[in-house]
C-alpha cells in the first residue's frame, strides 16, 4: 500500500507542476502587450486623420492640448500632415512626436463640390 501511495503522490505532484506551468503561460499571455499597447508605430489604418478628427481625439495625441487641437481644426483642410509645421500650426518638436500617429486624408472630389441649384 505504501508503494501505491508514493506513486499516487508523485503523480499528483507532477500534475500540480504541470497545471502551474499552464497557469503561468496563461498569465504571461494575458500580460503580454497587444499591438495597440506596443510602442511600435501604428499601421496606416490606425492613424488619426487630422482633417476629420474631433478636438478630443486630437488632444489625446502627445503634446497636443486645447490650443493646438483648436488650431489644427481651424487650419483645415490639410493636403499633407507636414502642413501642420508649414502653416505654423504646431512646432517641429511637437510634430516629430505625432507624425507617425497622424495622416491627412483627402476628401473625395465630389464630396466638397457644392450642391447643384
Amino acid at each position: 500500500m505504501k508503494r501505491i501511495e508514493k506513486k499516487l503522490m508523485a503523480q499528483i505532484a507532477v500534475l500540480c507542476f504541470a497545471l502551474s506551468l499552464v497557469g503561468s503561460i496563461g498569465v504571461a499571455h494575458a500580460a503580454a502587450p497587444t499591438p495597440a499597447q506596443s510602442t511600435m508605430a501604428p499601421a496606416a489604418t490606425d492613424k488619426l486623420d487630422i482633417n476629420t478628427a474631433t478636438k478630443d481625439q486630437l488632444k489625446a495625441l502627445h503634446g497636443i492640448g486645447d490650443a493646438y487641437s483648436q488650431k489644427i481644426i481651424d487650419g483645415r483642410p490639410y493636403r499633407a500632415k507636414n502642413e501642420l509645421v508649414q502653416k505654423k500650426i504646431v512646432p517641429q518638436a511637437t510634430y516629430d512626436k505625432i507624425k507617425d500617429l497622424i495622416i491627412a486624408h483627402q476628401a473625395k472630389a465630389g464630396a466638397m463640390a457644392p450642391a447643384p441649384k
